[in-house]
């Protein structure tokens, strides 16, 4: 079937309708960082508080998208590629559906998360990439996955950080020291940041 064959569906419900009666913007939080640099307790900690706001919200992790969506890749610099090209048309839906939707993905290639920058209405408000600022000694003393121990005997290839290269955020809109920075200081970071960008309102 040629494209010229597939025609796009508008939502008989659009993005500002859900926003008006949720009462908070939709927004793609988007953090990257080394393995063990704490993406996903981040962001499933942040997820919480935006749960007990009454905020629509969603977590993609990385290791469990690969568990489904994206079990069919490896992790070569082409495959890392195409699995941040779907995670981003993922977000991106969400994003549609009114969602605060927070990614953790290590994504160490800067052209890869502009490219999901772009695919959002409006990557300036819409798309909020979060530095988690661990350095690899820090990520691989934690190594909590046992990855940094499998890479460096040489059974893991392509490991980010040892096998394959980590490119940070060259102008991240939040930079999180998750290195020496409790949780709570890194959350409250996050959410004071989507409150001055009126992504979701401020409690009194």
């Amino acid at each position: 079937m040629t494209e010229e064959n597939i025609k796009w569906h508008d939502s008989s419900i659009t993005r500002l309708d859900r926003i008006q009666k949720t009462g908070h913007h939709s927004a793609v939080i988007w953090l990257t960082g080394l393995s063990g640099s704490g993406k996903s307790t981040v962001a499933n900690a942040v997820n919480v508080k935006l749960f007990e706001r009454n905020v629509s919200t969603y977590v993609l992790d990385g290791d469990n998208v690969r568990h489904g969506l994206c079990k069919d890749l490896s992790f070569s610099d082409k495959d890392r590629e195409e699995n941040i090209r779907r995670i981003g048309e993922v977000a991106n839906l969400f994003l549609d559906a009114g969602f605060v939707v927070l990614t953790a993905f290590v994504s160490p290639f800067r052209a890869d998360r502009n490219r999901v920058r772009e695919l959002v209405n409006n990557p300036k408000k819409d798309f909020i990439e979060i530095y988690c600022n661990a350095s690899l000694d820090v990520c691989e003393k934690r190594d909590t996955k046992g990855l940094y121990a499998k890479a460096r005997e040489g059974l893991i290839q392509d490991l980010t950080g040892i096998g394959s290269p980590y490119e940070p955020p060259e102008n991240a809109d939040v930079v999180l020291n998750t290195a020496t920075n409790s949780l709570e200081m890194c959350v409250s970071q996050v959410l004071g940041h989507l409150e001055e960008s009126n992504i979701i309102p401020r409690i009194d």
